[in-house]
């Protein structure tokens, strides 16, 4: 639609709030961030809309007096709002309808209830945790008197980036009153696309990782270069005319073994790349009338075979789908907020969230990642 703008085949971009210990203070880096640490990193006050008394409100949350709980709660704002209450709603459902086309990963991890919700993650630009260490094996003697080693569990810090992702798009005065006039419902064309590449880059970052970007003492990876992550060597790829079924089901058994050495025994998913889902579909057993797809599922402990179009090609990940070994990090749900420029001529809208990978390993180094590659 004329007087709608966005790029559709620019990828969504990665901001980051973080604490100049030098100087002191809180810095931003890029547009989105410098926004929200301008208004206190509270996104409510960049999604003003109009009640239905014509008053402009924004929502934001207050401690209450009664039970000291964080409400959300509408207070007035002498800024002009340019959509109703109805019209984010129209918003906030495009972009949710659009995020669940692409996460197929994130849908996995996040369905499994693998997901550590953050309070008020603007506010926060990593997340600090621990890791722990084993402990000696327990030892043998006749009368119990023998001195131990008094060996005691040892934790170490370490940290994970908490970036926001987002991606824009624009709406000309002209055209909102356009579509008031006319009594349409609002375009969430735009909407839907930007989420989309939001998702896009959320999927991205789960499974090829973003080792490249680190910040705080902590590194954002993936399920691809995730460190210490078991590997098995693949002899042949999957989609070779020569590559039998009974091969395909072998590289998965030796995947599993490989996990299991790393002391990680199930559930496992089993995530293959675009160019393997047909592959999967052939017989692996034409008097059976089987596919391969059905053998490796006979494989105890494989819950599911799914494709991932972001893996990369003749990659195989085997995942154990427990928080020890990966979860979703959610500092901030997806979401739209909004600003205005050129004489409020002009609306910008940015759909972001903060949702990030959180690949996990022992102090031991074992993983419950396995890459067949």
């Amino acid at each position: 639609m004329k007087g709608i703008l966005i790029d559709p085949e620019a990828p969504a971009a990665v901001d980051v709030v973080h604490y100049d210990l030098q100087n002191g203070g809180f810095v931003a880096n890029g547009n989105a961030a410098q926004r929200l640490l301008g208004l206190g990193m509270d996104v409510g006050t960049m999604r003003p809309y109009i009640g239905t008394d014509g008053r402009s409100y924004i929502t934001v949350n207050r401690r209450d007096a009664k039970d000291g709980l964080w409400k959300p709660v509408a207070v007035p704002t002498t800024n002009a709002a340019t959509l109703r209450k109805d019209e984010w709603k129209q918003y906030d459902t495009a972009i949710l309808k659009a995020a669940q086309l692409r996460l197929n990963v994130v849908k996995d991890i996040m369905g499994a209830g693998l997901v550590y919700r953050i309070g008020n993650g603007l506010g926060k630009t990593v997340l600090e945790y621990e890791d722990q260490s084993d402990v000696s094996e327990a030892e043998i003697s006749m009368d119990g008197v023998t001195r131990g080693d008094n060996d005691r569990v040892v934790f170490d810090i370490k940290y994970l980036p908490l970036p926001i992702i987002h991606k824009s798009f624009q709406i000309t005065a002209r055209v909102l009153a356009a579509s008031r006039e006319r009594g349409d419902p609002l375009d969430t064309t735009n909407a839907e696309l930007a989420s989309f590449k939001v998702a896009e880059k959320v999927e991205e970052i789960t499974v090829a990782g973003s080792s490249t970007y680190t910040f705080g003492g902590g590194t954002v990876y993936g399920l691809e270069d995730a460190p210490n992550k078991n590997t098995v060597t693949l002899s042949t790829n999957w989609d070779a005319s020569a590559k039998t079924g009974a091969q395909i089901v072998d590289d998965v058994k030796s995947m599993k073994q490989s996990s299991i050495n790393a002391r990680h025994y199930g559930p496992w998913v089993l995530y293959v790349p675009t160019a393997y889902e047909t592959v999967l579909d052939s017989d692996y057993n034409a008097t059976r009338g089987n596919t391969i797809r059905q053998r490796i599922l006979e494989i105890d402990g494989i819950t599911a075979v799914k494709v991932s179009d972001k893996l990369t090609a003749n990659t195989v990940i085997l995942v154990q789908m427990t928080s020890d070994v990966v979860r979703m990090v959610e500092g901030l749900p997806l979401q739209t907020v909004e600003w205005q420029s050129e004489g409020n001529m002009i609306f910008h809208y940015k759909v972001m969230t903060i949702l990030i990978p959180h690949i996990r390993y022992d102090q031991n180094s074992r993983s419950g990642i396995t890459k067949l590659a």
